[in-house]
């Protein structure tokens, strides 16, 4: 089959997100499977400003063809951010404003008009995340074709009559999860999808020494690790905050560790014991989750959570957020991680993490033996050829 890819962002030198990282692992699944593949995507970098900053051009990577198209710069960011604020503010928007935030968004009308003109020899088309006005330009350009990858969350973007509509018009959906395949007949009335699929993503096995990451920075003192966006959308204040009681109420040194982007504001008192890696390589990252006490994921936001399953694979267990419903879950079904709803239990959890390391073993073995076995790469590619074939 010929298929096309489209997500808004493909960070150089490697992929950034979550989303990103799901949608550019299941183009390379493609062509293990023999498919013909494009990657369709724009010349951004920031996810922040979401400027051109790479590029127009085309290439070839990991057997794939990959086209870059400039993002649209007529975009009114001002008005987009207007918008979204009163969307979040949970103000239902006019058909006029709904339309007005799409188009103001994330949109690249070269993209667009490319995937028209050659929509009759493409068999498939994948896009995600959701809530992007580039995602939903592609659902409405070809919606028999298109086979959504949602990363969907129980948030008001969800709610948008807009939005709602795409999802009722694509062909079908590739879901990361049994809960957010839920949430989505939940959330959106009058589903009647031809493919509907839980595909989430293929991670190898690997092993990674678990004093590593102490060898290569002097850090000597237990840690707790997070990796991904710092923002409020994905609980990084709230673990700073946590953290920082944590270590004045119970007097225990342990630091905190962080790998990926964003700003970080931290309380005076936790500035000597915070460590900010930025951007590291992937064997970087595995070896901070190796040697880490706990892999710490506070947001309530996920459709899937890569890191913990990388983070189990390393031989670290979790604790996530009570409200993340789907980091709930996975910890839930694999009995590696804990969860917390409020300070007094995140405090009671780490200290069991800390005083009982024979035990947190075991519940990370428990996350790694459920990470090989649901989400081994082959097991994957089974379920998405099936999928696009439907």
């Amino acid at each position: 089959m010929r298929l096309a890819f489209v997500c808004p962002r493909l960070h150089e030198p490697g992929t950034v997100g979550g989303a990103e990282t799901l949608i550019y692992s299941l183009a390379k699944d493609a062509v293990t499977l023999g498919h013909e593949v494009e990657f369709l995507t724009t010349c951004a970098k920031s996810h922040f400003t979401w400027e051109n900053e790479l590029p127009e051009e085309t290439f070839v990577r990991d057997g794939m063809v990959v086209r870059r198209f400039k993002v649209d710069e007529d975009r009114d960011v001002n008005s987009f951010l207007s918008l979204q604020t009163n969307i979040c503010s949970g103000y239902e928007l006019s058909d006029e404003e709904e339309e007005r935030w799409l188009r103001n968004s994330v949109n690249s009308t070269g993209l667009v008009d490319y995937l028209k003109a050659n929509s009759a020899d493409i068999d498939r088309v994948m896009t995600g995340p959701y809530l992007f006005g580039l995602v939903e330009a592609v659902a409405h350009a070809v919606p028999d074709k298109v086979l959504l990858i949602p990363c969907l969350h129980d948030e008001p973007f969800a709610r948008v009559r807009r939005i709602q509509a795409m999802f009722r018009a694509v062909r079908g959906f590739l879901f990361n999860t049994e809960p957010e395949q839920k949430l989505a007949h939940r959330l959106i009335s009058g589903l009647a999808p031809k493919v509907e699929a839980v595909i989430a993503m293929g991670i190898e096995p690997f092993d990674v020494a678990k004093d590593a990451f102490a060898k290569r920075t002097g850090i000597t003192s237990p840690y707790v690790l997070y990796s991904g966006r710092r923002e409020p959308l994905k609980g990084t204040p709230t673990l700073v905050d946590y953290v920082a009681c944590f270590r004045e109420r119970t007097g225990r040194d342990i630091k905190l560790v962080m790998t990926g982007s964003g700003h970080v504001d931290i309380p005076e008192s936790l500035k000597d014991h915070f460590i900010d890696l930025g951007f590291v390589s992937e064997q970087e990252k595995r070896e901070a989750m190796a040697g880490a006490v706990a892999f710490i994921h506070p947001s309530v936001n996920e459709s899937l959570s890569i890191v913990i399953l990388e983070a189990w694979l390393a031989r670290t267990p979790a604790l996530v957020h009570a409200r993340g419903e789907v980091l709930r879950w996975q910890c839930e079904s694999s009995n590696g991680g804990l969860w917390f709803s409020r300070y007094p239990e995140f405090e009671e959890e780490l200290l069991f993490y800390l005083d009982n390391p024979e035990k947190a073993a075991i519940m990370a073995e428990q996350g790694r033996a459920y990470t090989v076995g649901k989400y081994a790469p082959e097991a994957v590619r089974a379920r998405f050829d099936k999928a696009i074939r439907s």
